[in-house]
């Protein structure tokens, strides 16, 4: 495990140079164009911009080269080629976990009824304090009159009619698009309920999802490790070269707002969860589970932090064996509340930078998919972030405007899903000790000692 964190470390700050390398070259050209144009050297600039930054699909980039366009966009494409595949196997192989054994049935139902209860409140929070973020005028930035326009543009849709369509008429149309991850929700449940339902007949299937998801782990894995410093440096210098400073406050409030939520929730949610329930006392928990935070967010990794979690919640928390063994791995799996918190920001600040006034119904629909994809979102790198696609996707919040404004939030995230996982990994815990509270199976001398 000690080469695997040191790679993941080595990861971290590749991509943290990439974004300070990127902001500093976005800088250095933002200060060549401003002093190009105000000397009337329009042509030189034209020239520069046509060799680094040009979007080459656009109308006025026939002649272009767009090197740092080209570089960005093979990145962001290659993530949203991994969408689908990536909601289908793991979503399903979770909804096989849920439901592998009879005999924890009602363990099952109160842990579930459990991760959703924090993911609602999570969304809630995270949801009121992007709103008000956003209608401070924290999230504002000048994108191009064409981009804002197409954003402006955008049909509006009755969110009841998000029900309807996820139910999919036809499974191959919807596995084609990224504009119906919901119904790709849909079908990933019912897939994975029949598996479980087969019994071993389902068995060939669920060892081809299984390895599905290795192979889209595995391409997920290499792209950012190795593409992904690179694709930052180009994202966040053709972001800051062309469209300014004015990005700069925006995006600090995104990340500091995000962080101080995030953090705020690990230390109230949790523990006014636990005695509202159980009436046990919370600093004992929060004493207890501080170092399992700490951990998950040093190694920005569940599956890396399950056995620190599971030795804490056996040896000083007076969990079961039983009950643990079930609750965390399910959790680990499936309650990623602090990805939905990271959506509600990310997309609100993302929708207002296209131009979008984001409204609270919005923000109900933002939460209802956010925890749909977070529920099958896979302990890998960013892929928290990469979800952000389906939420927009959901929305029908897809126009380059958008696309930009994403692409930004892509190269800063990293702190963010840093921040996000004590969240999902101390909420476990919290769950796993109420589940044990509530079946009588909790030690308290153990856990108040």
């Amino acid at each position: 495990m000690s080469k695997e964190n040191k790679k993941q470390m080595s990861v971290v700050k590749k991509m943290m140079i990439a974004l300070v390398g990127g902001l500093v070259v976005g800088l250095i050209f933002m200060f060549i164009r401003s002093s190009l144009l105000d000397s009337g050297n329009e042509a030189t600039w034209n020239l520069i911009n046509k060799i680094f930054f040009q979007d080459i699909t656009a109308e006025d980039g026939t002649g272009a080269l767009g090197l740092l366009y080209i570089i960005g966009q093979l990145f962001m494409r290659g993530l949203q080629a991994a969408i689908v595949p990536l909601v289908l196997v793991s979503l399903s192989l979770a909804m096989c976990s849920i439901s592998s054994s009879t005999k924890l049935g009602r363990i099952a139902g109160r842990t579930v009824l459990g991760f959703i209860c924090f993911y609602i409140v999570g969304a809630f929070c995270g949801g009121v304090v992007a709103y008000l973020m956003k209608s401070a005028g924290l999230f504002n930035v000048n994108l191009p009159a064409e981009a804002v326009t197409d954003a402006a543009t955008i049909e509006a849709f009755n969110p009841l009619a998000t029900i309807v369509t996820a139910v999919p008429s036809n499974i191959t149309e919807v596995f084609s698009s990224n504009n119906s991850i919901l119904a790709v929700v849909v079908v990933a449940i019912v897939i994975g309920l029949c598996l479980q339902a087969l019994g071993e007949k389902g068995e060939p299937l669920k060892k081809v999802f299984e390895s599905v998801s290795e192979v889209v782990n595995m391409y997920l894995t290499f792209l950012i490790n190795k593409v992904g410093p690179v694709a930052i440096f180009c994202l966040v210098s053709r972001t800051f070269a062309i469209y300014g400073t004015e990005y700069l406050a925006p995006a600090a409030a995104y990340i500091v707002g995000a962080m101080i939520t995030l953090f705020i929730l690990v230390v109230t949610l949790y523990p006014i969860g636990i005695w509202l329930t159980t009436r046990l006392n919370p600093i004992k928990f929060l004493k207890k589970i501080a170092k399992v935070g700490v951990f998950g967010f040093s190694v920005n990794s569940s599956a890396a932090t399950l056995p620190l979690n599971t030795r804490t919640n056996l040896d000083e928390l007076g969990c079961s064996q039983e009950i643990t063994s079930f609750v965390l791995p399910t959790g680990m799996t499936i309650n990623m509340n602090g990805t939905t918190v990271m959506h509600m920001f990310a997309v609100t600040f993302i929708a207002t930078s296209a131009g979008i006034d984001v409204t609270p119904a919005n923000l109900v629909v933002v939460a209802f998919l956010s925890i749909c994809a977070a529920m099958g979102c896979p302990a890998i790198p960013i892929a928290g972030t990469t979800l952000i696609v389906t939420i927009l996707s959901g929305m029908g919040w897809t126009s380059d405007a958008c696309m930009i404004a994403y692409a930004l939030v892509v190269a800063i995230n990293r702190p963010v899903e840093m921040a996000l996982l004590p969240l999902n990994v101390i909420g476990d815990a919290a769950t796993n000790v109420i589940v044990n509270a509530k079946e009588k199976e909790l030690n308290k001398e153990v856990y108040n000692s």
